[in-house]
C-alpha cells in the first residue's frame, strides 16, 4: 500500500511538473510578449489586424482551412551577396575584379573579405543578407517566420499538413482580393488545386437593374446561368481580409535580411 501511494505522488508529481514546463511556462512567456522592432525603419512589428481580418480569423478556423494549410515559413540558413556600390575613381579596375570575384552565395567571412577587396581596388561594395531554403525559393515568404508574427493571433493555427500552399505570407506575395474570392468560389480557377468550394459563402442571385459591383468576375466554366450574378457573403469578404492580413515580411532581429530595393 506504501509502495501504491508513493508510485502514486511520482506520477501526479511527473505530470505536474511536465503541465507546468509545457504548457504553462510558455503561456507565461507568450502573454508577456511584446511587439518587436522592424531593422532599419524602427516600426513596430506586427501590425494590428482590421476588424474584418480578426473575424475573417474565425471564419478560417471554423472551415478547418489549417487542416490542409500551415502558417509557418521554414528557413535553412542565410547567405551573402556582394554588390556594388560604387564603382569609385577606378571603375575600370573595380569592374575587372568583380569579374574574377565569387559574389553570391557567401558567407559573412568570404563576404567581408570580397568587400575588402574592393575597397582597396578603390570601389564600395554592400553585403545582402538573402534566407535560404524550399519555403523561399518556392516564394512562400522571404524569411522564416518567428514568434513575434504570432502575437495577436488566437488561437494559433500553424498546421502540420500542406495539401495547399503555405499562407504565413500571403498578404505579401498575392494581395489581389477579388482573385482571393474567385478561387474561394471556383477552387478549379488554379489547375490542380485540390481545395474544396466554399460556395456557401457566396450567394448566387438575379441580377437587377445593374449588376453588383461586388459580383465575381468568373471564368465562363465556372459563371452561374446568364442573368445570375455571384455575390460574396460578408464571411467570405472577412476571410479574405484575414488571409491578406498574413505578413511575414519584414526584417527583424530574429530573422534578419535585406529587402529588395525597387530599381
Amino acid at each position: 500500500m506504501k509502495n501504491g501511494f508513493g508510485v502514486f505522488y511520482a506520477v501526479v508529481i511527473a505530470l505536474g511538473l511536465s503541465w507546468a514546463g509545457f504548457v504553462v511556462a510558455p503561456a507565461v512567456q507568450l502573454g508577456t510578449a511584446k511587439r518587436t522592432t522592424v531593422l532599419v525603419t524602427g516600426d513596430n512589428w506586427p501590425l494590428q489586424r482590421t476588424g474584418a481580418a480578426t473575424l475573417g480569423e474565425q471564419v478560417y478556423r471554423a472551415n478547418g482551412c489549417v487542416a490542409c494549410h500551415t502558417m509557418q515559413i521554414r528557413q535553412d540558413g542565410v547567405a551573402c551577396e556582394v554588390t556594388l556600390a560604387k564603382p569609385g575613381k577606378t571603375p575600370e579596375v573595380v569592374s575587372n575584379l568583380l569579374a574574377t570575384l565569387k559574389l553570391s552565395g557567401l558567407t559573412k567571412e568570404e563576404a567581408d573579405a570580397t568587400i575588402e577587396k574592393i575597397s582597396t581596388a578603390g570601389g564600395k561594395a554592400e553585403t545582402h543578407v538573402i534566407p535560404t531554403g524550399a519555403d523561399i525559393t518556392r516564394g512562400w515568404g522571404v524569411r522564416k517566420s518567428v514568434a513575434a508574427d504570432y502575437l495577436y493571433d488566437a488561437p494559433l493555427q500553424l498546421g502540420t499538413l500542406r495539401v495547399g500552399p503555405d499562407l504565413a505570407n500571403l498578404g505579401g506575395r498575392m494581395a489581389d482580393a477579388n482573385w482571393h474570392l474567385v478561387h474561394l468560389y471556383a477552387p478549379g480557377v488554379v489547375k490542380g488545386s485540390a481545395m474544396p468550394s466554399y460556395k456557401f459563402l457566396f450567394e448566387v442571385r438575379k441580377v437587377g437593374s445593374a449588376p453588383s459591383s461586388d459580383a465575381l468576375n468568373l471564368p465562363k466554366e465556372f459563371a452561374p446561368a446568364d442573368g445570375y450574378e455571384v455575390v460574396p457573403k460578408p464571411e467570405a469578404k472577412q476571410l479574405v481580409a484575414y488571409l491578406l492580413s498574413r505578413h511575414a515580411d519584414v526584417p527583424l532581429y530574429e530573422a534578419p535580411f535585406t529587402p529588395a530595393t525597387k530599381p
